[in-house]
């Protein structure tokens, strides 16, 4: 492969995806929690913490553009299943044009996770993946989604947030119990990794213990 000829074609692609994500932000500040995509490393790391790779069927809330989403699809078992639920019906439809089989694009709300699980014939799912800026939201709503999450979670099943905020940690800890908190520094602006398993010592219901970083 002629790499100079390769970076030459990424390269737009990368800026143009950026420009999008960028205006997006512009328009609806409050559904985007960053003026850019997910950094590479960042992405890696939510994919190693929900364990992508051992489960069959996972949620991601807020895909975005669809860079996590493709990480996502590039490393899931070829018999899982991916439903990506996004709010903003620009990116829904960037998500919508992924072609894999795989993938399920529903353009909807988060709070009513059970109810479109549920029409997409998709059972309790062992992973879900969150990027929607919870701190940009009001207590209620964000409260809301939460134990929508707890509720549709498989025993043993994994919550995994990357956020700038704490916020998503003082909304989980009264449903979700005890959390596991990463920092990416590999990202512009540097992000949490917040992780919740249910059942399993946290992820119960029982109030955090540790330091929130």
């Amino acid at each position: 492969m002629n790499l100079r000829k390769a970076s030459s074609n990424t390269l737009p692609k990368v800026m143009n995806g950026c420009l999008f994500f960028f205006q997006e932000f512009l328009k609806h500040p409050f559904q985007i929690g960053s003026v850019i995509p997910s950094s590479q490393a960042l992405i890696k790391r939510v994919i190693e913490t929900a364990r992508v790779d051992s489960v069959k069927t996972i949620v991601e809330l807020g895909p975005g553009t669809g860079c996590t989403t493709k990480a996502i699809l590039e490393n899931m078992k070829p018999d899982a299943r991916l439903i990506s639920i996004e709010i903003n019906p620009n990116f829904y439809s960037i998500i919508s044009q992924i072609p894999d089989s795989r993938l399920i694009a529903h353009h909807g709300d988060a709070r009513k996770l059970k109810q479109i699980l549920s029409s997409h014939n998709l059972g309790a799912p062992e992973a879900v993946i969150s990027g929607i800026p919870f701190s940009t939201m009001g207590d209620e709503c964000g409260s809301q989604i939460i134990k929508a999450i707890h509720e549709v979670l498989a025993p043993g099943g994994r919550f995994v947030a990357y956020q700038l905020s704490k916020k998503v940690i003082s909304l989980c800890s009264p449903v979700m119990g005890k959390e596991k908190v990463q920092l990416e520094f590999m990202n512009i602006p540097p992000m949490r990794v917040c992780c919740w398993e249910k059942g399993n010592g946290n992820g119960g219901g029982k109030r955090a213990d540790n330091p929130i970083v």
